[in-house]
């Protein structure tokens, strides 16, 4: 297949038209009339992932996050991000990033997410148009459980991190109903208390809006590391294109970690009480 062929499988799935204005998304380096036989997707175009694709002799990168989000005026070989750039083109490999048109896609980042945890989702918690897209999702456990057991589903659920999963609120609470949000969700922390959930999974959450959130009564809030949120899509875009392409293309899910963490220790010194 042509790159051009594979992008519009892509585009179909996720429309750029659907990105934030401020995002970045679509084909970063690669010739739309090149052939492609083997595609790699990943969360981060980071260096680790381009050495991967090389090893497998991928043609096509299609990551989630944007290499080049925020303008730039050249991708000389001596920078970090230009480095990559001319990797890719020297190894013959094409860059295609969908970003928050994947998120608010259906299904879509978040859909992945809730389903590695084991919800059915029942709709967006940000709806947009078309109906059934939108940014975040709410779904159901089949039974109830208690926090501490939910948030060893999660942690069960994902790929192992340093940061691994943290939950606030009362551990013995039950949950049921849950909001998930793939990447960083703490912008939605006031349209989760209105859905009404027993529970909220995203990343990235911050102390000052958790601490807000959680003393005002909202629902139970479950940390997990950015990547890890978002890994579950990969699967999700390797299994749109391999439906398209009928098995004339070789999709690849990334078995590279590209989470920053690499150590952890539990703090010993003596603390304040709860």
């Amino acid at each position: 297949m042509k790159l051009a062929d594979v992008i519009a499988v892509l585009e179909s799935a996720y429309p750029p038209k659907t990105a934030e204005k401020w995002d970045a998304v679509g084909l970063v380096c690669g010739d739309p009339a090149e052939d492609v036989t083997r595609v790699l997707v990943c969360v981060d175009p980071a260096s680790s992932v381009v050495d991967e694709a090389v090893e497998v002799g991928a043609q096509l990168v299609v990551a989630h996050h944007p290499l080049l989000l925020r303008g730039v005026n050249g991708v000389p070989a001596d920078d970090p991000k230009g480095a990559l750039v001319h990797r890719l083109i020297r190894s013959g490999a094409a860059l295609y990033c969908a970003h928050t048109n994947a998120d608010s896609a259906l299904p879509g980042v978040s859909d992945a997410l809730a389903g590695a945890i084991g919800l059915t989702v029942t709709g967006p918690l940000e709806p947009a148009e078309p109906e059934g897209t939108g940014l975040g999702r709410i779904g159901e456990l089949p039974e109830a459980e208690p926090l501490s057991a939910f948030t060893r589903r999660v942690a069960g659920a994902l790929p192992a991190t340093v940061q691994g999963v943290r939950a606030a609120g009362d551990p013995n609470r039950l949950v049921k109903r849950v909001a998930v949000c793939g990447g960083a969700g703490d912008s939605f922390l006031e349209a989760v208390k209105r859905a009404g959930v027993d529970a909220y999974v995203t990343a990235d959450l911050r102390h000052h809006p958790a601490l807000e959130h959680v003393e005002s009564g909202g629902p139970a809030l479950v940390d997990v590391a950015h990547w890890a949120s978002e890994w579950p899509w990969c699967e999700q875009a390797a299994e749109i294109l391999r439906a398209a392409v009928g098995g004339r293309v070789d999709v690849l899910v990334s078995t590279r970690r590209t989470d920053p963490w690499t150590v952890g220790a539990s703090s010993t010194a003596a603390g304040g009480h709860a």
